[in-house]
């Protein structure tokens, strides 16, 4: 294509025909540009192709320029790109990573104490349909006597609630719910094009497909919210789950992650 687009301005190359009272070669056409034997000399006309796409316009050679490089030239590994293949960048991608496991377990404890808010209310809900009536005496006035059990575990949990409900986690899991969506996906895909910036190509394998499953179970684990805002139950388990199995992946990538990093102070320098 850049051949073609740089033949714009190239000398016209009058095509042969025969004439029919002559077996000698003649133009078909007047030109005003007659390339002559020592023209159509190799080393001249790789030159004179040279200046040709050297006076040709930036946008022309914009859209051309992708069709002169060659795979390897085309790789970012020869220090294209700077401090972005250097050690320095390599590291953001294991350190994001690791405070964000940290902070999905985080995350997990804020996600289950507001479930623990919910399910006592049930529960209490559930003991108050245990509770007996308070006797009377034959003129209709209580009989005062001590709690039951039932009554006393009531109270228990009702204090239990009330602590719960001070912490405010609905709305400290749903942000950090949302800070890790936010940044789990940004280092997820920055780590991928990170390695690309050093090698010039991905490495499939349990780290990279393990890294793609977990963003997938974020993305998946956030669209439930409105469904869990509504009330359902099934939402909330599903969430619960796919949240589970992300952990999982995330502690069994620890390990892959290390040998990267390993790699990384192998075959790159400072900064």
């Amino acid at each position: 294509m850049a051949a073609t687009l740089s033949l714009l301005k190239f000398p016209i190359v009058p095509q042969k025909t025969h004439h029919p009272q002559s077996k000698l070669p003649v133009l078909s056409k007047p030109s005003k540009h007659i390339i002559s034997n020592e023209s159509i000399n190799p080393p001249k006309l790789i030159t004179e192709t040279i200046n040709h796409l050297k006076s040709a316009s930036l946008p022309l050679t914009t859209l051309a320029l992708p069709f002169f490089l060659g795979t390897k030239e085309a790789l970012a590994v020869n220090g294209e790109f700077g401090i972005l293949e250097g050690r320095s960048f390599a590291l953001i991608h294991p350190i994001v990573m690791g405070s964000l496991f940290f902070y999905t377990l985080w995350a997990g404890y804020l996600g289950w104490q507001w479930r623990r808010v919910r399910t006592v209310q049930t529960e209490i809900n559930e003991l108050k349909k245990q509770v007996k009536p308070n006797p009377v005496t034959p003129e209709g006035k209580p009989v005062e006597a001590a709690p039951s059990s039932v009554e006393f575990k009531i109270q228990q949990l009702t204090e239990e609630r009330k602590e719960l409900l001070k912490g405010s986690y609905k709305d400290r899991h749903f942000n950090a719910g949302s800070i890790l969506l936010a940044f789990g996906v940004l280092e997820s895909v920055g780590g991928g094009v990170n390695t690309w910036f050093r090698t010039g190509k991905l490495f499939p394998g349990p780290h990279l497909f393990a890294g793609a499953a977990i963003t997938v179970l974020w993305a998946a684990a956030a669209a439930l919210v409105p469904s869990m805002q509504k009330g359902s139950e099934t939402a909330r388990s599903l969430h619960i789950a796919l949240n589970a199995i992300n952990v999982t992946l995330f502690i069994w990538q620890i390990p892959t992650g290390i040998d990267i990093v390993f790699k990384v102070f192998e075959f790159t320098k400072w900064p």
